[in-house]
């Protein structure tokens, strides 16, 4: 597999720093190679597997990435507004759907408002839903707030246990996982849900594994690294990691596989980096945005664009 990074930024009212990013860690064969790019930091301010067959070469999935967005207003709407002019195949969410604790009188308005035309089932007010679903969440420490995060249960029909779940589209392989300590099956490198993770990222027959969740095992946002969360996901077979809850845009390399922090969706409250966690190339939390990615069964591109359009990051991973 061949790596290759390049971060494209662009000059706001300050010019960004720019330091040289530090090379790849070797990894296994297929070969890869990484190509380092600029780093920017921004001024201060047991569920059931669905197994389905190996995709063709042929098809192509594009999908939207949004984290940490869950609050009706006008940085949601802008936000929802630019992944709607995406026509994404679907949209997965890195936690935090609905601000401030969780409750079912805000979700409709949070989520549906926006999103409802990929939400299967839908019931709620603001129109009709998806033929079949796509949109695909994970809880996060706001969505628990309500008790047993019952109005996210109750909103959403997921895969499996709902609380943490897989699904394959086109050449992806899926894996929604639950990081919030109140989750019953647990969140440390030994509990249930590490387990089942193992076994279907060990079974999958993918090009591409996409692994995501709420809180990042790697941040250099306030909220930090969570060492509990640091599973040996490239061992086990993981192509990337998807995180939120540090409300910055943050793309890492560690150990030779990608991590990124998404938590830029729509909360007003952008934070400021702290300490840079080693293996930090991009670093960004001036404007709200999304990412785009788009997979065939050879290339998977990861893009970071703003409310403003404009492209902040792109990273392609490749399989030779």
């Amino acid at each position: 597999m061949r790596r290759r990074g390049v971060a494209l930024f662009t000059l706001f009212s300050i010019l960004a720093a720019c330091i040289p990013a530090s090379p790849a860690a070797t990894s296994p064969t297929p070969s890869e190679t990484h190509h380092p790019p600029t780093v920017a930091v921004p001024p201060t301010a047991s569920p059931t597997t669905f197994p389905s067959p190996s995709p063709s070469p042929a098809l192509h999935l594009r999908f939207a990435v949004i984290g940490d967005y869950g609050l009706a207003g006008p940085q949601l709407a802008a936000v929802a507004a630019l992944i709607i002019s995406w026509q994404p195949d679907l949209i997965i969410t890195l936690g935090d759907n609905n601000y401030p604790n969780g409750s079912a009188a805000s979700i409709d308005e949070n989520i549906g408002q926006y999103f409802h035309d990929y939400i299967y089932t839908y019931t709620g007010i603001y129109g009709g839903g998806a033929s079949e679903n796509r949109f695909f969440p994970v809880l996060g420490n706001h969505d628990w707030t309500a008790p047993g995060a019952q109005p996210y249960l109750d909103y959403f029909t997921l895969p499996g246990n709902e609380r943490y779940y897989d699904f394959v589209r086109g050449p992806i392989h899926f894996f929604a996982l639950d990081s919030d300590w109140r989750e019953p099956d647990g969140i440390g490198r030994s509990s249930i849900q590490a387990a089942w993770l193992q076994r279907a990222l060990a079974t999958s027959a993918s090009p591409w594994k996409i692994v995501y969740l709420h809180t990042p095992p790697f941040s250099s946002g306030p909220h930090g690294s969570q060492l509990a969360l640091q599973w040996p996901f490239r061992e086990w077979g993981a192509s990337a990691v998807l995180a939120g809850h540090d409300h910055t845009y943050e793309r890492l390399l560690i150990d030779g596989l990608p991590y990124f922090v998404n938590g830029l969706g729509g909360s007003p409250d952008r934070y400021s980096f702290s300490d840079t966690v080693a293996g930090s190339l991009v670093r960004y939390r001036a404007v709200h945005g999304a990412m785009l990615v788009e997979a065939d069964s050879s290339t998977l591109t990861f893009q970071f664009i703003n409310i403003n359009g404009e492209l902040i990051d792109s990273f392609t991973l490749e399989i030779d």
